[in-house]
């Protein structure tokens, strides 16, 4: 990252290193101490489902929560960590989503609470029942809406990326009465494109990862009328195989897996090829229906996270097509190579360096040039040998078990000496030992 000492990059990954380290400990069952954790673990991802078909979809993407959350409780005091990582002046000192609008296609948007209230545009809809999509059951497009718009609320840190934008709100799923799927996802999607929306956040995939040839017309279609869809990776990572995931897998969407707080792949976030960037979306802070905030985590919330940095750059450069956007976000990504991974593909979105960055961008990215090639000196051979973090992580998990079980041992043995040296000195004294 921009301005980070070798030093200091060094210090961090040796604290993650000896976090993981003691994790590691913990997963085999060795506890070192009996104290209480300095906070709480995130939950499992879990997921909203949507129907029984192969068709239907997944309007979660895992939707979780480290606490109950109550709508119409109260709002979190703080900035969540999420917003800590960036300078939010600085980075809206150059935009703020003014005059852009972001189609919202999810569970609806409850507009009643206050960070959203004048967050709203009107002429949205509702594919499953008869609102206009602002109407929202289970609360799940409420927060996803407010990580791209909320507007400042005085008594909480959290606030949205784009907090001028406005939110376009289409509800393709999560009535009580009716089950949305790939069919209402089509309809909603072509519906935003018809009311001129440039950027559309999905933070839904398709029941059991399937293609769908409705879906993926009307995405083809979307993406030749110059929308940006962005949509989340989805949340069946956890054994780190790569899968494709829908509507994100189609060419022209930008697909967006979630990272933690060291900047790296949250362990639910669905690798593949596919995965064009990935941002914060672990213990994520946002809007509930009624008013209030709640926590959860899941791509479902990286996505919009995303969304509101490309309506950041839609204001800056409106005239910018859809294409140069998605590479801005991927090129000024921060990443540990040169090119794209599967886990986090071109990296952890920097909203900051992408607005920074005045340049005009191409429409595809490309991988960085090597060091010693930028500053005109001749390019060292690659190295691939020495040992990969994991390795180093597993060797200081190790080393960690092994001072203390000697400190065990040291402890045991001193015991039994003393014990031994007061029983010889007894018997030399003619004392009972």
């Amino acid at each position: 990252m921009g301005g980070t000492t070798a030093r200091s990059r060094r210090r961090d990954s040796g604290t993650r290193t000896l976090r993981r380290a003691f994790g590691v400990l913990a997963a085999t069952g060795i506890c070192l101490a009996s104290a209480p954790s300095a906070g709480a673990a995130p939950a499992t991802p879990t997921h909203l489902a949507a129907g029984d078909s192969a068709s239907d979809d997944d309007p979660g993407s895992g939707v979780s929560s480290t606490a109950e959350c109550v709508f119409g409780g109260s709002v979190i005091k703080s900035t969540p960590w999420s917003l800590q990582r960036i300078l939010l002046d600085q980075l809206h000192g150059q935009a703020t989503g003014k005059g852009v609008t972001v189609a919202v296609i999810d569970t609806g948007v409850d507009d009643s609470n206050a960070q959203l209230r004048t967050a709203m545009a009107p002429g949205g809809g509702d594919f499953v029942g008869s609102t206009d999509g602002t109407q929202d059951v289970e609360g799940h497009g409420t927060r996803v809406a407010g990580i791209i718009a909320a507007r400042p609320l005085k008594g909480t840190g959290f606030e949205g990326i784009a907090p001028e934008a406005k939110i376009l709100s289409f509800r393709y799923t999560g009535a009580q009465e009716k089950q949305g799927n790939s069919q209402t996802m089509s309809r909603a999607i072509s519906a935003a494109v018809a009311k001129g929306a440039k950027i559309i956040n999905i933070s839904s995939d398709t029941a059991d990862k399937q293609d769908n040839t409705q879906l993926r017309n009307t995405v083809e279609a979307a993406v030749r009328a110059g929308v940006l869809i962005v949509a989340a990776a989805g949340n069946d990572g956890a054994d780190g195989q790569s899968a494709n995931t829908y509507p994100a897998s189609y060419p022209g969407v930008l697909a967006v897996a979630a990272s933690d707080r060291n900047d790296e792949r949250a362990f639910f976030s669905q690798a593949g090829d596919f995965v064009d960037v990935a941002a914060p979306g672990v213990g994520m802070v946002s809007t509930v229906p009624k008013g209030g905030q709640c926590t959860a985590d899941g791509t479902s919330f990286a996505a919009p996270y995303v969304a509101g940095v490309a309506a950041l750059l839609k204001e800056k450069h409106p005239n910018w097509t859809a294409a140069q956007i998605a590479t801005r976000i991927e090129q000024s990504a921060q990443r540990p190579g040169r090119g794209p991974n599967r886990y986090t593909g071109w990296g952890v979105v920097d909203p900051v360096a992408a607005l920074s960055d005045d340049s005009t961008p191409a429409t595809t990215p490309q991988p960085d040039p090597p060091a010693a090639a930028r500053s005109g000196g001749a390019v060292p051979m690659a190295v691939t040998m020495g040992e990969s973090e994991t390795d180093r992580e597993r060797r200081v998990a190790v080393y960690v078990l092994g001072v203390t079980l000697l400190l065990v041992l040291v402890t045991a043995g001193s015991g039994i000496a003393v014990r031994d040296w007061r029983t010889k000195r007894a018997a030399r004294a003619g004392l009972p030992s």
